[in-house]
Order: structure tokens, then sequence, then C-alpha cells
């Protein structure tokens, strides 16, 4: 049985596991129960009905948060011409072709957190597919992340944009900011994120949607969101 730290014992004191908190309530305590001395990022976990073995079930997609995540992501835009002069111009961290592609593969660099490709640079994004895919980097054009508009892209992920996708149980997973965020700030982002989450529903699925949500930081314990207080 694992065994918890004190930190966690106490923050899960706060915590009624019994209780279906609203929004307001559960933005305000999960600050209430961030128990690392760095500043822990607030996550929602958000459990969907859907048959994750059916394709059209298999939820994917890019969202950028109205009061940003608090965390800043290194960006890599594979481009050439233009594109990569905008790249540079929007902020990206590392802009290249064949040339970072193959530092990928020959150096094992990974350091960025997304990465970014125009259509036609694909295909050789693709023969590295087998290193990036496992790794969650892969540019998928869901998730905006295979465009043409390079440097909106750019700036939205480095203004709060986060990629999403459901799990094989049907779970998606999402940063909405930190634990020093303000209330309000917090609510926004779980707002959005629910209705965005909300309005991706497949055609396929029928009856309830939206099954579960809870909201926990880094380390801390899970605490339990009514559906109802959503406006869904």
């Amino acid at each position: 049985m694992r065994k918890h730290s004190k930190k966690y014992v106490e923050a899960s004191s706060k915590v009624d596991n019994n209780k279906l908190y609203t929004k307001e309530e559960a933005t305000k305590l999960v600050k209430e129960t961030a128990i690392t001395k760095f500043d822990s990022s607030v996550e929602v976990a958000i459990k969907l009905n859907v048959d994750t073995k059916k394709s059209d079930q298999q939820l994917r997609g890019s969202l950028v948060m109205p009061n940003g995540t608090g965390k800043s992501k290194k960006v890599l835009v594979i481009a050439k011409g233009d594109f990569a002069a905008d790249a540079k111009n929007a902020g990206a961290d590392y802009v290249g072709d064949k040339d970072m592609l193959d530092k990928i593969k020959n150096e094992n660099w990974f350091d960025f957190d997304v990465v970014v490709a125009t259509p036609d640079m694909m295909p050789e994004v693709g023969k590295i597919g087998n290193i990036l895919g496992p790794k969650g980097l892969m540019p998928n054009p869901k998730t905006g992340t295979v465009t043409t508009k390079v440097a909106d892209v750019v700036k939205d992920l480095k203004s709060g944009m986060v990629t999403y996708k459901t799990d094989t149980f049907g779970n998606v997973h999402t940063i909405i900011g930190k634990a020093s965020f303000k209330e309000t700030a917090l609510l926004e982002n779980l707002d959005y994120v629910i209705r965005t989450i909300n309005n991706a529903k497949p055609q396929s699925v029928k009856g309830v949607f939206i099954d579960k949500i809870t909201l926990s930081t880094t380390m801390g314990p899970g605490i339990k969101v009514d559906k109802s207080s959503f406006e869904l």
C-alpha cells in the first residue's frame, strides 16, 4: 500500500471524497491543497462516455486558455523560406528543416516541448515519426501543429495553447493554470476547457458525454467537481 506524505494527508483531510464540489468551490479548494514547494500546476481530468476503439470517438484538439497556463513552452518549428522567417519573428525557440530532424535523430535531442511543421515538411517529419510519436511530439493537423499559419500557432503556444486527446480509457487531461493563479483566472480557464470538450462531442455518442470532472494540483489530492455547476 502506497504511503502518502504528511503534506498530502493534511491536504486530503480538506477534501470530502463523497462530495461533488461546485466549480467555484473546487477552484478555491484546489489552491488550498497545493503541497509542493514549487508553484504547482493545476490539472483537470475529464472522464468521457466514449468508446475509444471507435476512431470517431477519439477526441483530439487544441485550445488557448483565456488566462494562459503559467507554463512557457519551447517551440520547434520545421519549415523553410518565408514560413521559417515568420516562425522566428513570432518567437519560436528553434527553427529549421532537415537539419533539426537530423539533430533529433542523431543526437537524441529533445530540448523542446512541441513541434510545429508546415504541410510540405511532413514527409520529412514522418521519417522520424517512430521517434516523435511515442513521446507525443508528432505534429498533427487536428491539434493545429501542422499548418501554414506558423506565426499564429507559435504565438498561441507561447500564450497558453494546450493540446488534448483521449487516452485509452476515455479520459482527457490538461493543465488549466498554476496554484498561484487567482481563483477567477482558474475558473475562467476551467469553464473554457469544459465548454470546448463538450462542444467536441461526437455525433455517434448518445446520452451523457461528460461523465466525471476532477481537479488536482501536482501531487495533490483529487477534487470531484459537480457537472451541473457548468452551463452545458
